[in-house]
């Protein structure tokens, strides 16, 4: 059975994304502190943090401007279409489960914006891993 994934859905998926890359440094300030956890930090250790974050929000733009500019090669069954959509939905699996796993037990500030937000948040995530995890099942079964 073959799901088609309409472009307009990779599209949104991708602008979802690049939001995500655009909201994570106020995050990271307003929500988790996450500056001021990081200052406690030795000084390598603050370059570790802050180039993780880095990355964190390079992909999440990247992957967006991917499914923007690409959505109908994400979708082809070629090889390389396997692989770039074999990493978004794993990027984004692996977020959604470590999201589950740990993030519960973290105390988020209780404002309105931010209870919210979060529910939002998680939503476009499960958004991107379902979105990219179908896609990633096309191409294989079209290789098959």
């Amino acid at each position: 059975m073959r799901i088609d994934i309409p472009n307009w859905l990779i599209i949104i998926a991708g602008a979802g994304q690049i939001f995500t890359a655009l909201v994570y440094p106020y995050i990271r300030h307003k929500v988790f502190d996450w500056y001021n956890d990081v200052k406690k930090l030795k000084p390598l250790n603050q370059e570790i943090a802050k180039t993780y974050g880095r990355y964190i929000q390079g992909l999440n733009f990247s992957f967006g401007l991917i499914a923007i500019c690409l959505a109908s090669d994400l979708k082809n069954g070629s090889p390389l279409a396997l692989a770039i959509t074999g990493l978004i939905a794993a990027y984004w699996v692996g977020k959604v489960a470590t999201q589950i796993a740990y993030y519960p037990m973290y105390d988020i500030p209780k404002k309105f914006i931010f209870k919210w937000g979060g529910f939002g948040m998680n939503a476009l995530f499960v958004l991107f891993a379902v979105v990219f995890s179908l896609i990633f099942t096309q191409n294989l079964i079209s290789l098959l």
